[in-house]
């Protein structure tokens, strides 16, 4: 059922999504072509607000930090996988791949390299203080209006 608190959470965590998507951008080689990455960051975002921290709000304050954080882990869970299924797609159309379970297991190849390029201060920033700022943001929403 729509609410208030989970428009709230989605519209915090799109947000959040896209700073952390363009932040992550920052330490990529110059050249990369990034294409749609950034709608695709803000529609992670808002689905996981919506489906993840929207559900969780009403139970404190305090809970809702650590739901923030947790929905900005599912973000960056989900945005590893579509972006390396894509990049692994791309591969495979180029005949990079003498098997689909060569090309299965790459994705977690590709996952495993893009993810540790993740672990910079303004991409964990962004991050962190999105999520902290999502999960306050829905709590309060859930608090005053529902």
């Amino acid at each position: 059922m729509p609410t208030i608190s989970k428009l709230i959470a989605a519209i915090l965590f799109g947000a959040t999504a896209f700073f952390a998507g363009e932040a992550f951008k920052l330490g990529m080689p110059e050249g990369m072509q990034y294409g749609q990455y950034s709608t695709l960051c803000v529609v992670i975002g808002l689905l996981s607000g919506w489906r993840v921290m929207g559900r969780q709000a009403g139970q404190g304050y305090g809970m809702a930090l650590g739901f923030g954080i947790r929905t900005s882990a599912i973000i960056v869970a989900w945005a590893i996988l579509l972006f390396c299924t894509i990049l692994m797609v791309r591969k495979a159309f180029k005949k990079r791949y003498d098997s689909p379970m060569e090309a299965i297991v790459d994705i977690f190849a590709l996952a495993l390299e893009y993810g540790s390029l993740l672990f910079t201060a303004d991409v964990l920033g962004a991050l962190i203080v999105g999520g902290i700022i999502g999960g306050l943001g829905a709590e309060w929403a859930k608090r005053r209006w529902d």
